[in-house]
Formats: structure tokens, sequence, C-alpha cells
């Protein structure tokens, strides 16, 4: 990963999960899990801009000019509310680290 954040000057990189994952969240059992496999779609005044898949840990990494981006899933979550957050700003001169949720629309 640190060989593809030197080659990125801008954009995001970082993780996507899955929450929650169980009906009920309990101390010490995880309650996400990775996003495998997720494509992230990233625009710009309606426009697509870039795309990305997530590897198999839920990680990604996308090279975006500095501004902000509308993102989406690909393929839109029959249940729960999508992607959070849906808005991004990339900064100047340097790829920044951003966590994205998959609502999973279990309560």
């Amino acid at each position: 990963m640190h060989l593809l954040l030197a080659i990125l000057a801008t954009g995001l990189h970082g993780m996507v999960v899955r929450a929650p994952t169980t009906p009920v969240c309990r101390l010490g059992t995880p309650c996400s899990a990775p996003a495998v496999g997720v494509v992230l779609i990233f625009s710009r005044d309606g426009r697509e801009i870039a795309r990305t898949t997530t590897g198999a840990r839920g990680s990604y990494a996308v090279s975006l000019a500095p501004g902000r981006y509308a993102v989406r899933l690909r393929f839109a979550p029959k249940i729960g509310t999508g992607l959070r957050p849906a808005l991004v700003t990339v900064p100047r001169g340097a790829s920044a680290r951003v966590a994205f949720t998959v609502d999973t629309g279990i309560r």
C-alpha cells in the first residue's frame, strides 16, 4: 500500500466496511466486516470521474484531482441507507485517508 500511496499525488485511500453485521452489537464481538468487491464511483457535477473496487480486506485507493466529489456505490443496496460519507474532499498535494461505511440495514 505504501508504494501505491507514493504514486497517488492526490486522491483518497482507506477502508470500506459493512455495518452493522448483526442485529445486536456486543462488546468484544465485531459489529462490522470488510466490504469486499464493492465498487465506489466518484463524481463531480453529475459526471463520473473515477471508480475503484475494494480489495480482499475492504481497502481501496483512487487517484483524483483536488476538489469535492460525490461518492456512490455501483449498485444501490436493497436495504439500508447506502454509503457514508456521500461527499468527500480531496486535498491539494496529498492522498487523504477516508473510511466509508455501507449501511446493511440490519436493525
